[in-house]
Order: C-alpha cells, then sequence, then structure tokens
C-alpha cells in the first residue's frame, strides 16, 4: 500500500488533504514542522511527499535538499508562493512538482498519481517506452511512430532521453541546459527551444497543439506519457 507525507503547517489544509487522500486508499502522515518532516521522511519512507514551503520552523526549499542527499522519492510542492522564479528555484532545488494555493484537489490527485507511476516505472526501468504510436527502444536507442523508424540527432534523443526519465515532471531550461548540453550553458536557454521544436515536429501529430512534448509557460517543460 503506499504511503504519503504531508509536511503542511495549516492543520486544516492538512486535514482536508489527508481525508481525500485517505479514500483513494493511500496511508497517510502528517508533519506541522520542517523538522518534524524530516524524521518522517526518515523512519516512514514514504512513496511521496507533499511539502508546503512556508513552514514555520525552516524554508521548504531546505527540507527539500536535504532530502534530495539521501533519496529521489517524489515531492509536490504546495505554496501560496505564485511568483514564476519561486516555481523554478523550487524545481531547481529538486521538486518534482509544483502547485500554488488555492488548487483543486482534482488536480492534486492526477500530480501525485502520474509522480506515482513515473517513479514506479523508472524503478522498473523498461527498456521500450511506448507513449501512444511512439515507441522508444532505449537498449537500441531506437525511436518509430506508426511503425517506421524516426531519425533523431544525437542531441535530440539526448534531449528525448532526459525527459523519459523525468516524465510527468516539470523540467526548468536550467535543469535540461545542465542534463543534455552540460555545466556553462545556462545562458543557452534558446538551445532548448530550437531541440524541443524538432521533437515535437518528428514525433507529435499536430506539433503546434503537442499532446506529449507540453510546455509550462515561464517555467520550463514537461513529458506527458
Amino acid at each position: 500500500m503506499k504511503t504519503i507525507l504531508i509536511i503542511e503547517d495549516e492543520p486544516h489544509i492538512a486535514r482536508f488533504i489527508k481525508k481525500v487522500l485517505e479514500d483513494e486508499a493511500w496511508v497517510v502522515y502528517t508533519a506541522e514542522t520542517g523538522q518534524r518532516g524530516l524524521i518522517e521522511a526518515a523512519t516512514r519512507r514514504p512513496d511521496l511527499i507533499i511539502l508546503d514551503l512556508g513552514l514555520p520552523d525552516s524554508d521548504g526549499l531546505e527540507i527539500i535538499n536535504d532530502i534530495r542527499t539521501w533519496s529521489k522519492l517524489p515531492i509536490i510542492v504546495l505554496s501560496a508562493r505564485s511568483n514564476e522564479q519561486d516555481k523554478i528555484q523550487a524545481l531547481n532545488y529538486g521538486a518534482d512538482d509544483y502547485l500554488t494555493k488555492p488548487f483543486s484537489m482534482g488536480e492534486l490527485l492526477a500530480r501525485v498519481n502520474a509522480l506515482l507511476r513515473r517513479y514506479q516505472n523508472n524503478q522498473d526501468s523498461d527498456a521500450i517506452v511506448q507513449m501512444g504510436d511512439i515507441c522508444i527502444d532505449t537498449s537500441q536507442r531506437e525511436v518509430s511512430k506508426n511503425g517506421e523508424v524516426v531519425h533523431l540527432t544525437p542531441i535530440e534523443y539526448r534531449l528525448l532521453s532526459v525527459l523519459i526519465r523525468n516524465s510527468q515532471r516539470v523540467l526548468t531550461h536550467e535543469q535540461i541546459l545542465d542534463e543534455v548540453w552540460g555545466k556553462g550553458h545556462q545562458d543557452q536557454g534558446h538551445y532548448v527551444r530550437i531541440f524541443m521544436s524538432n521533437l515535437r515536429q518528428k514525433l507529435e501529430d499536430n506539433p503546434s497543439r503537442p499532446k506529449h512534448f507540453l510546455t509550462e509557460v515561464g517555467v520550463g517543460y514537461r513529458l506527458k506519457m
């Protein structure tokens, strides 16, 4: 049975989220401070953490940073901070997703399910990745659409691989640049836009209305499987 840890200092929000998640048959633990949250995370080893950034004893970013030293478990940030730079900072620290308060429980549940699926798929490390009519054979480094091989350049395939490893997760431009091109390319954000456009042209049915290679405006990109 999947377990979820909520680190949230507003009791009424924590209780509401806990009730909804328990109705979905998850086991849910809560913590009202950052330090208590770290203890619960280390002892409970949950499958996913829902974290508020505005905690009374510490900044949520510090909590993300601490957890990332020993675990890759999915973290969804909840915050009243709606500034794009706050979102980018949280994602760069290692959060997997970011929801701005107020949010709908339907959207939160969808994000939780998507992240848990991605995390499980990454652990299974299946060599064949299927996205609708797109098939990626990671062992052969071969991509096909509707049964026909699609030629990707080395950079395009590297970008696709990074997106697959982080599917359903929002990746900032900085994270993509680091993983695909390496350090020292932080001022080359146009690289990401150009090669993302190339992938859409080659793999999407309608590149102007993509179903898989999605833009998160002002933040980065998300691969929807």
